[in-house]
């Protein structure tokens, strides 16, 4: 049964060019620790100074270079990049190049810490959860999630009792506050809205709406949101969060219009 695993403590450049050239050929993702400088000439030219870094290789064909510090690669070529490595003057040279867009990136290592060969078997669906600003952000940038019409006038607006997370107005221009809980919403988030709507809501000439959203709600919250006058609208943190990586870059300012 072939090993899913090959981890090589302080292999010599040999060594570790015979292990990398067969984690490429099986299609594995290799982990390199080592003493390297990278070239990169493509759409700019970049060269990077010697220093003890670790390369990534994934089966998919992307390439991540990472110093012992900073949160994303130094260097890194996207996935379909094709890899070829040698040994070349008593250094083991990596070369990842992308044939479409001519890149090539070469990473040239002096001296090796670790060299690991790894079967990883990843199939789990990835769910990215949105806060309750990224709940906000989503609705600023496409209003119709709260419902079709809605204009936002501000957000985080600062009243006596704290902070309206969405001040706009419905379709029909009727001033609506909105509420946002990320969570199941409590009876305390009605009481939470229901403190906003008192400083808002003094004209009795004046109608005002209150919605809490949230993607859930909670054992008698809808009697006592129905009891209040105020609504409930259901958006799940997963929508926003898709509306956020979709988002086309517009400043926020461009939605408020007073």
């Amino acid at each position: 049964m072939e090993k899913r695993q090959v981890i090589l403590d302080s292999p010599t450049l040999e060594e570790g060019l015979k292990t990398v050239k067969l984690g490429v050929s099986r299609h594995k993702t290799i982990v390199i620790a080592g003493n390297c400088y990278v070239d990169y000439e493509g759409r700019a030219n970049s060269k990077l100074e010697n220093g003890e870094r670790l390369l990534i290789l994934k089966p998919d064909g992307s390439a991540l270079v990472h110093r012992p510090r900073d949160y994303p690669p130094v260097n890194w070529q996207p996935p379909g990049s094709i890899y070829k490595t040698s040994l070349l003057d008593e250094r083991l040279v990596i070369r990842v190049y992308r044939r479409k867009d001519n890149e090539v990136m070469v990473i040239t290592y002096t001296s090796l810490i670790m060299v690991a060969v790894l079967d990883l078997r990843d199939f789990g669906d990835f769910n990215l959860y949105a806060s309750e600003r990224d709940m906000q952000q989503a609705i600023l940038l496409q209003p119709s999630l709260l419902e079709e019409g809605f204009q936002p006038v501000a957000h985080e607006h600062s009243v006596d009792p704290g902070f309206i997370d969405i001040l706009g107005r419905d379709k029909e221009g009727i001033l609506t506050i909105v509420e946002l809980k990320r969570v199941k919403a409590s009876k305390e988030a009605v009481l939470q809205l229901k403190k906003y709507m008192d400083v808002i809501d003094l004209d009795p000439g004046r109608r005002v709406r209150a919605i809490l959203v949230a993607p859930e709600i909670g054992k008698g919250v809808q009697e006592l949101l129905s009891s209040l006058g105020y609504e409930y609208k259901e958006i799940s943190p997963q929508i926003c969060a898709d509306v956020i990586k979709k988002r086309s870059g517009k400043v926020l300012s461009e939605f408020f219009k007073l």
